[in-house]
Order: structure tokens, then sequence, then C-alpha cells
């Protein structure tokens, strides 16, 4: 068994070759996915496990304890184990938090590759938690050119990011050419209303019914995209919702990271691109199984 150092392996990862992850591990045959959550109260246990045939398998355990952020202990604890595809053997342990921020950054910067204009500049990220600091790292390495503007619930928050603060959602909103929604929002932040022709919307927060960033009109008047159908449409509010209500169809959802990617791209200059970041544990293993493959090399 292997055991992963995580400073020193996330120095030889790069989001470039991530992405090449992903891609080859969406050509393996489709996952076998299964989640299970339990609770108590406001706490969590989030067990996932995922099986790609020709790559591997993966479990991880993760507890969120919100109550802890009063104590000074993070909110999350995790665990993940890689398993050899074909002897079963436990073939390495990889950090919890390496794996989340990689896969969860580079899962939505998949999407932006493929769907934001290629001259995109201004980039506002709406939440100034850890995620949206892995989002400033993953879309400079595409998008060299990238300003970005924070906005957040507190402005003590984002100021600490060290970015351009802006104060007013809307106004932030109307002038980004990518907008990065990573929040823990129950109802809709972002208006459909405020969007401008050819922009790409990141949606990364929502990741459980009852959560969602953006408004039904939002959804109507982007073409939708997904990681995977089978991880987002029938379990993520984002989804579940504007299809109850009727505002948009399981048809609208464009493609998938398993589709053709010609299908998973943007078609003019003017669209509007919606992807939501379901975020399965599917690419936890193409994740987890990239980190260890540089770490045997290294």
């Amino acid at each position: 068994m292997t055991e992963i150092v995580p400073k020193e392996a996330e120095a030889l990862l790069s989001w470039q070759g991530l992405l090449q992850a992903f891609e080859a591990g969406h050509k393996l045959p489709l996952s076998d996915i299964k989640d299970m959550f339990l609770y108590r109260g406001q706490d969590t246990i989030l067990d996932r496990g995922a099986w790609i045939d020709g790559l591997g398998a993966l479990v991880k355990v993760a507890t969120v304890f919100p109550g802890n952020a009063a104590k000074g202990l993070p909110t999350i604890y995790g665990v993940v184990s890689l398993f050899d595809d074909k002897t079963g053997d436990l073939s390495a342990l990889v950090d919890f938090h390496l794996v989340t921020k990689w896969k969860t950054a580079g899962d939505s910067l998949l999407s932006a590759s493929r769907l934001a204009r290629k001259d995109a500049r201004e980039f506002l990220l709406v939440g100034a938690g850890a995620v949206a600091r892995s989002m400033v790292e993953a879309y400079s390495s595409v998008f060299p050119e990238a300003r970005f503007t924070v906005w957040s619930r507190t402005r003590e928050s984002a100021a600490a990011m060290g970015l351009a603060v802006a104060d007013d959602l809307e106004a932030a909103v109307r002038k980004a050419d990518v907008i990065c929604s990573a929040t823990m929002a129950t109802s809709p932040l972002i208006k459909g209303d405020w969007l401008q022709p050819g922009q790409h919307i990141d949606l990364i927060g929502a990741y459980k019914p009852g959560m969602r960033e953006v408004d039904d009109r939002a959804m109507q008047r982007a073409r939708v995209f997904v990681d995977s159908r089978k991880t987002t449409i029938h379990h993520i509010g984002e989804l579940i919702e504007p299809i109850a209500s009727g505002a948009i169809t399981e048809a609208d959802v464009v493609a998938d990271f398993y589709d053709d990617p010609a299908l998973y791209t943007r078609r003019s200059e003017d669209e509007i691109t919606i992807a939501k970041n379901g975020g399965g544990a599917h690419l936890d293993l193409m994740t987890a199984s990239y980190i260890a493959d540089c770490w045997r090399r290294r």
C-alpha cells in the first residue's frame, strides 16, 4: 500500500494533468457509484464509493460538523481509500482534502475550458471559501489573463482573499465573463435577469436537494451542462426544482462529460452557458488515481 504525503504530492500535480486524467477516465466504462448519507441534526456522515472498470475503486468517507467552526475546528474530516482494480487490494491512502480540492476545482475547470469564451478575462467568485481560493489557481492555469473579483455575504471574508471585492452582487454579475458560485445557499443568489450574452456560469455549491444558487430564469436562459447526469439531475436542487416547476426539462441538459466532447461546447459567442458541478465519486476516483500515479512516478 502506498501512503502519500499531501504537501509533497501536491507539488507534483498540474491542472492540465488532471484534465487529461478526466478526459481519459470518461472514455472508460460508465462508473458504478453509490452514496450514503447519515444525519444527526446538522451533522452529516457521507460515505461514497465508485468503481470504474479498468481504473480501480474508491471509498471516500467524510464527516461534516458545522458546529466545529465555533470551536475553532475544521468542519470537515475525511479519508480516501483507493483499491486496485485487478485484485481489490488497498493500493493507496490519499489525503481527503487534497482529493477534494483538486476534484472540485478540476471538475469546473474542465467545464470552463470547454464552455467559457476563449477571451474571457473578468472572473467573479461568488463565495469566499476554500473552493473559491482553489478556483483562482485552477482558472489561471487555462486563462492566464484572468482578473478576479469576489463577492461574499460578509465583506470581511471577501477582503481576506486579497482580490478585488464586489459590494453589489447584481452589478458584479452583469460585468463578469465567467461567474463561479461556490456557496452553501439554499435559495438562489444569482438571478437570470442579471445574466448577459456570452457569459459562462460554473455552479459548485449546491450538492443536495433543497440547495440552489441560481433561479429558474437563469436555467431557462442558458444552455445547461452537467458533469454527470447520474449524479445531478435527480439528486441536486439546482436541477430538481426547475424541472419540477416546469422551467426546464431533463432534455434541456445538453451534455455531460461522458458524451462526445463535441456536444459539450459553446456554439456561439453570445449564448449563455451554465455547468453544474455535481462532484460525483467517479471524479474522486479519477482524481485520487491521478494523484497516486504522480506520486509513484516521482
